[in-house]
């Protein structure tokens, strides 16, 4: 009842565990999207995957991954016409190189970041990634990409005020 996920060019990677028949497992689970599992279901699926013959384990991770991030820097990509290459601080002097194909991005703007690990509103996970030979650990969205109200037409990732605090959870829309 439990598949491990992983990748084909490093088998030994988990990105995933699929979990047949959940609810049977975890007992009724509220809400959609993205769920937070309780220490307690956490045990339960981790005996299901020790039963199933893997020797893996899932951790507890209340990290926000959807986050208020400072771009320290930002350079055209060498190999692109649109698409920059920001570093960008996500928590406490934590930088991510996250390549960025937003005509608005530059350096010193406050920013929304969807870390690795992330679920977008529309259901896209986060993983890291390369870009035209560029590695990208993550992604900086716009407010339609955030499904926020009102969000306009034009092109472009959404810059916060400068006051929002570097680090701290972005709430997005449902």
């Amino acid at each position: 009842d439990v598949a491990r996920v992983s990748l084909v060019e490093a088998p030994e990677t988990v990105v995933a565990w699929n979990i047949f028949n959940a609810s049977a497992l975890l007992g009724d689970i509220n809400g959609t999207g993205q769920v937070t599992l309780t220490d307690e279901q956490i045990e339960k699926v981790n005996t299901a995957i020790k039963d199933a013959g893997f020797s893996e384990t899932l951790e507890k991770d209340d990290t926000p991954k959807i986050v208020v991030g400072f771009v320290k820097s930002c350079k055209k990509h060498p190999d692109s016409d649109h698409l920059s290459i920001t570093q960008t601080e996500v928590d406490n002097g934590e930088i991510l190189q996250i390549v960025c194909g937003a005509p608005n991005i530059k350096a010193g703007q406050k920013v929304v970041v969807a870390k690795p690990g992330a679920m977008m509103p529309d259901g896209l996970m986060i993983w890291p990634g390369v870009l035209r030979g560029e590695e990208s650990f993550g992604m900086i969205c716009s407010a339609k990409e955030l499904r926020l109200p009102n969000a306009p037409a034009k092109k472009g990732i959404l810059e916060l005020p400068f006051d929002a605090e570097v680090g701290s959870a972005f709430a997005v829309g449902e």
